[in-house]
C-alpha cells in the first residue's frame, strides 16, 4: 500500500481550550464609561451591589453574592467624556452566555475514503474471479497492472528527472517475464529478464548518445522492480493450491497495510522513518505485525494444503517486514522525484504503482517461504 496508506499523522490530539473570566465591580471606584446627561443615567444607571460582595478580580466566583453587570458603570455624572479614550465611549456590554470553545480538530487520513474503499472493493472483485474462475486469467490481469506501472513509472522519471527509460521494450519484456514465469516457472522468468534488459539496451541505441548510461539503468531497475518482482505471483500460481496461495500473499498484505494505517493512526506517536515517509510510526509498525501474524496462521491452517498455524506466523511477520519496506522504498522514489502519488488511475489510491508497492517486494517473500514450508506444488 501505500504511504498509507499507515501510521499516523505526525501528531495528534491537537486542541485549544479558552473560556471568558467576569468579575463584579467595586462599589466606589473611577468611573469606567462616559457621562450621560441625568435623564439617560437613571435609564443606564448599574444595578445595586449586594452587601458584602467580593471585590472585581477577587478569588471568589461572581455568582456568590455579586451582581453580575452587562452595561456601563458610571455614577459620576460631572466627568468628561473627552477625557476617555475613543475605544471607550461606547463599550460593547459583556455576554452573560458562556462561550463554548472551539471543537477539537479531527483528524484526516489525507484521502478521499469512499472513493478508496469502493476501488478497493471493485479491484478484490475483479482479482478474486479471475483468480478462482480461469488461471490464465489471472496472470493477464498480473500483465496488464505490470503494463500500467511501467508506463507510470517511466513517466514520471521523464517529467521529474529528464530520465528516457524506454518503454516499448520494458512493456513488451514485462508482460513477456509474467507469462514466462507462470509457463516455465524460475528459469523462464530470469531468461525473460534478461532478454529484457539486452533490449532495453538496444533500444536506446536509436537516440542520441547524451544521458544513454542513466537512461538503459533506469530502464533495468524498472525492469527488475516491476515485472521481475510480479513475476512471483505468476509463480505462486502455479501450485496445485495456486489461488489459494495467491489469496494468501494478497490477504495478509492488505491486512498488514490495513493494521500499519488503523494502529498508527489511533495511536502513533513515534516516527518509523520520518525522513523518509513522516506518517508511518512504530506504533503503526507493530499494528502491521500483529494483525499481519494473526491473518498468517488463520490462512496456514485453513487455506493452504499441509500447512499449520505456527508457520502462518512466521510468514506474517516475514510479509509485515518486507510490505513495510517495500512501501518506504517507493516513497523514497516519489521523495527524490517530488511527487505524492505515482499516478492518478485510482481515485482515493493514487496509481497502480501506489498499490503495489507493498505487494512486489512481498511476493518473492512468499514464494520462497511457501516453498520451504510446503513445497512448490
Amino acid at each position: 500500500m501505500s504511504d498509507s496508506s499507515w501510521g499516523a499523522p505526525p501528531s495528534v490530539g491537537q486542541a485549544g481550550y479558552w473560556g471568558p473570566t467576569a468579575g463584579g465591580p467595586v462599589q466606589g471606584a473611577a468611573p469606567a464609561g462616559p457621562a450621560y446627561d441625568a435623564p439617560e443615567a437613571q435609564q443606564t444607571r448599574p444595578m445595586p451591589i449586594a452587601p458584602g460582595a467580593p471585590a472585581y478580580g477577587g478569588d471568589q466566583d461572581d455568582d456568590r453574592g455579586a451582581a453580575r453587570l452587562s452595561g456601563p458603570l458610571f455614577r459620576d455624572e460631572t466627568f468628561q467624556a473627552r477625557e476617555l479614550p475613543a475605544e471607550t465611549q461606547n463599550p460593547e456590554p459583556m455576554s452573560d452566555v458562556p462561550q463554548t470553545p472551539p471543537a477539537p480538530q479531527k483528524k484526516s487520513a489525507g484521502r478521499d475514503l469512499s472513493a478508496a474503499i469502493g476501488v478497493g472493493v471493485g479491484l478484490g472483485v475483479v482479482i478474486v474471479a479471475s483468480l478462482f474462475i480461469v488461471k490464465a486469467v489471472f496472470v493477464g490481469v498480473i500483465a496488464i497492472a505490470v503494463v500500467v506501472g511501467l508506463w507510470e513509472l517511466t513517466s514520471r522519471l521523464q517529467e521529474r528527472k529528464g530520465i528516457k527509460a524506454p518503454l516499448v521494450p520494458l512493456a513488451v519484456g514485462g508482460a513477456a517475464m509474467v507469462v514466462a514465469g507462470y509457463v516455465r516457472g524460475a528459469e523462464g522468468a530470469w531468461i525473460a529478464m534478461a532478454l529484457t534488459a539486452l533490449a532495453v539496451l538496444v533500444w536506446r541505441m536509436t537516440e542520441a548518445p547524451e544521458g544513454y548510461l542513466k537512461d538503459v539503468t533506469a530502464g533495468v531497475f524498472a525492469a527488475f522492480y516491476v515485472p521481475f518482482l510480479a513475476t512471483f505471483v505468476a509463480l505462486l500460481l502455479t501450485a496445485d493450491d495456486g489461488p489459494w496461495r495467491v489469496l494468501t500473499f494478497l490477504l495478509l498484505t492488505v491486512v498488514s497495510d490495513t493494521g500499519a494505517y488503523a494502529v498508527g493512526w489511533r495511536f502513533g506517536k513515534h516516527k518509523l522513518a520520518p525522513r523518509i515517509s513522516p506518517g508511518k510510526t512504530r506504533e503503526g509498525l507493530l499494528g502491521a505485525v500483529l494483525f499481519a501474524m494473526v491473518a498468517g496462521a488463520l490462512c496456514m491452517q485453513y487455506l493452504i494444503d499441509d500447512g499449520s498455524w505456527w508457520q502462518g506466523l512466521l510468514l506474517g511477520l516475514a510479509v509485515a517486514a518486507s510490505a513495510t519496506l517495500g512501501d518506504l522504498g517507493e516513497s523514497m522514489i516519489k521523495r527524490d522525484l517530488g511527487i505524492k502519488d505515482m499516478g492518478t488511475l485510482l481515485p482515493g489510491h493514487g496509481g497502480i504503482m501506489d498499490r503495489l508497492d507493498s505487494l512486489l517486494p512481498t511476493a518473492p517473500v512468499v514464494w520462497l517461504l511457501m516453498v520451504v514450508f510446503v513445497g512448490s506444488s
